[in-house]
């Protein structure tokens, strides 16, 4: 009797396992994809083009609303405004999470909805508001960026991105076990971790999502001092609240 409760319970959860899997995403990488471009010295050119979007879940209200802006290479561009002005709603497009309504978005010249998805991801660096670290070790989080990069280079990115010193002091070092979600890092050390995630993927274009909101004054200069190291060299969209990003960049949208 007992056996057979288990059973049915997995008979269950099988059944809606089954149907996540089976679950497809609106978003595919095209039957012929386009190639991108030789890789600018510093960084990409990224167009919007009468952009406007609806969430399906609200479609009658857009959160963009014929949106154009053309950001070139080696640009940093800050994205300013209200929560739910868009800002966020600006990267999931860039990321192709979603298709706009209306309008065009190219990287490079190549429209992204005739790029691979990979492709496009792979030259997109992202440091989002919340970091996400896995429950693994150090070497293994920042190597995420780019799983087939050597120790050297990652430790290379953690430099760059101030967080080998405190990476050094964990008790196994790099190979630390940080904790489900990253329970041992502190906001500040999350963030450098993310960082260096990017660092270490080096892509043309870099989006950070508000990447010192929730940080002290201290952590917010170390992080600072990580972003600009970051920053060199590509194209990067900054949203942003304080007012020390926002002064970096060269122009504010």
């Amino acid at each position: 009797a007992e056996t057979l409760g288990e059973a049915q319970r997995a008979a269950g959860a099988t059944e809606r396992l089954l149907e996540l899997l089976a679950a497809k995403s609106p978003i595919e990488s095209p039957a012929r994809p386009k190639p991108l471009p030789a890789r600018a010295a510093n960084g990409a050119a990224v167009s919007l083009d009468g952009v406007t979007f609806r969430y399906p879940s609200r479609p009658d209200t857009p959160s963009l609303s014929g949106l154009s802006l053309a950001v070139e290479p080696g640009e940093t561009v800050a994205v300013v405004g209200p929560s739910g002005a868009g800002k966020t709603t600006l990267f999931q497009l860039l990321l192709r999470f979603y298709d706009p309504q209306e309008g065009d978005i190219t990287l490079d010249g190549v429209a992204i909805r005739e790029l691979d998805l990979h492709v496009l991801r792979d030259a997109i660096g992202i440091v989002p508001q919340d970091t996400v670290i896995f429950a693994a070790d150090a070497m293994e989080n920042i190597r995420y960026g780019r799983v087939d990069a050597t120790d050297e280079e990652v430790v290379a990115a953690a430099k760059m991105a101030a967080a080998h010193e405190f990476l050094e002091k964990l008790p196994q070092g790099y190979q630390s076990f940080l904790g489900e979600r990253g329970v041992r890092l502190s906001g500040g050390q999350r963030q450098r971790i993310a960082i260096a995630r990017a660092l270490l993927k080096n892509p043309p274009l870099l989006l950070l999502d508000e990447a010192t909101s929730a940080l002290d004054a201290e952590s917010e200069r170390l992080v600072q001092g990580a972003l600009e190291a970051a920053m060199a060299g590509r194209t990067t969209l900054v949203i942003a609240h304080r007012l020390a990003t926002v002064q970096r960049a060269d122009r504010i949208l």
